[in-house]
């Protein structure tokens, strides 16, 4: 998995989703999937939603 910072470049409209979860979107390059498990939340999820922001199901 990418860090935030990554998918913020690719993919602005994901900033959002970010905020929404109440993530940094600085996490000093950490990966979306350390994050994810470090705020108590599922990755895959995380990454269903920032799927379905950019139009991939």
């Amino acid at each position: 998995m990418t860090s935030i910072p990554e998918w913020i470049i690719e993919h602005p409209e994901t900033t959002g989703v970010f905020q929404e979860l109440g993530l940094d979107t600085s996490c000093a390059g950490k990966s979306l999937q350390y994050v994810c498990h470090h705020h108590g939340l599922s990755p895959q999820a995380v990454l269903a939603r920032l799927h379905q922001v950019i139009g991939r199901q």
